[in-house]
């Protein structure tokens, strides 16, 4: 019998699932989805060259934490504690940026973010604004860099 409840449970969870699943595809893009689904580049790094902590007029938090190579950014990482298009913005944007100068990391946009996500609800455009800002918050703490 215990076991008859399990499977009825399960059943009821992989439902549940599949609808939260629907409904992500009604509102994200497939590659937001993928995003935060499986963040790239997300954890507190050690031995950085800079960093930064912004929280955005949602409540959401969103660190940045970059390590430099002369100056073009060698590696960098991202925590977050928002929403899921939050993570994805976090999770973009570190590979945007990656490997390219603080000059040339600076210019990247919300706008641009946006456009690589593949769009993101009006409802969540602010989550690719805090993600940019942070990123440059970090970068302005780069030597050199303000």
């Amino acid at each position: 019998m215990s076991e008859d409840k399990r499977s009825e449970f399960d059943r009821i969870a992989d439902k549940i699932q599949q609808q939260i699943i629907e409904d992500e595809k009604k509102i994200f893009s497939a590659k937001v989805i993928v995003e935060y689904n499986n963040p790239h580049n997300i954890y507190r790094m050690v031995d950085f060259d800079s960093h930064s902590v912004l929280t955005g007029s949602c409540g959401d938090t969103m660190e940045f934490y970059i390590r430099l190579k002369g100056d073009t950014v060698s590696d960098l990482s991202f925590m977050t504690d928002g929403c899921g298009a939050t993570v994805a913005c976090g999770s973009i944007l570190t590979r945007m940026v990656e490997g390219v100068t603080i000059e040339e990391a600076r210019k990247v946009t919300s706008s641009d973010l946006i456009e690589t996500l593949e769009g993101l609800p009006d409802e969540n455009l602010h989550c690719a604004n805090l993600a940019v800002n942070a990123l440059r918050t970090a970068l302005n703490g780069c030597e050199g860099g303000a």
